[in-house]
């Protein structure tokens, strides 16, 4: 799709626009957010991303590379990460009483884009263990802790493999900056290192 006429503030296009992507974002937030039981959430969450889309003169969207992934994909990561960092905001807000986002399924704060055509990824952009982390988690629908039993580690270090993982995805599909402490390479990060031993389970 020729966004052009969109970010030049072509309401026409903005309308085609929206009645054409709705459908990706109504289905990346609700997933998500069905997911921690805040459905009724979702009509608001996706005015936000609307509105993130065209805020600052359409900036995120002028932003959007489609040698680097499809329209529907980058979309698609927008809203999750929109949706999660609503999760992450209702946590904040509540009381002490109620679960923390940790405690939360791993299916419901992924990345994956729930689209017909599916993500391809580019080679190389999660390392090994980033990578079978997230295939057990989304592709085989696993939880964290049968993940960490599966593969010997700690439940903490695949919520760290996953929260970076979620990083390096952001930053190439939003084009925002990924933070390299704690990177999952060799000697990186206490975890890392307790569990190396592992790695080739």
């Amino acid at each position: 799709m020729d966004l052009s006429a969109v970010v030049a503030g072509e309401k026409r296009a903005w309308d085609r626009f929206v009645a054409a992507q709705a459908p990706v974002i109504y289905a990346a937030v609700g997933k998500k957010l069905r997911a921690s039981s805040h459905g009724e959430d979702i009509d608001d969450v996706v005015q936000e991303i609307f509105v993130k889309l065209c805020r600052h003169d359409f900036k995120l969207l002028r932003g959007f590379d489609p040698e680097r992934s499809k329209l529907t994909t980058f979309l698609t990561v927008v809203a999750t990460t929109t949706a999660i960092d609503h999760l992450r905001r209702r946590n904040a807000q509540r009381s002490s009483s109620h679960r923390n986002i940790d405690d939360l399924p791993e299916s419901a704060l992924s990345v994956a884009p729930d689209v017909r055509e599916g993500v391809t990824l580019p080679e190389g952009l999660l390392s090994p263990r980033q990578a079978l982390v997230m295939t057990m988690l989304y592709d085989r629908e696993m939880e964290g802790p049968e993940v960490a039993e599966a593969l010997g580690i700690s439940a903490q270090t695949v919520r760290s493999l996953h929260h970076k993982a979620l990083q390096r995805l952001r930053a190439h599909f939003l084009g925002e900056g990924e933070e390299k402490e704690g990177d999952d390479s060799p000697g990186g990060g206490v975890e890392h290192r307790k569990d190396a031993k592992n790695d080739t389970r």
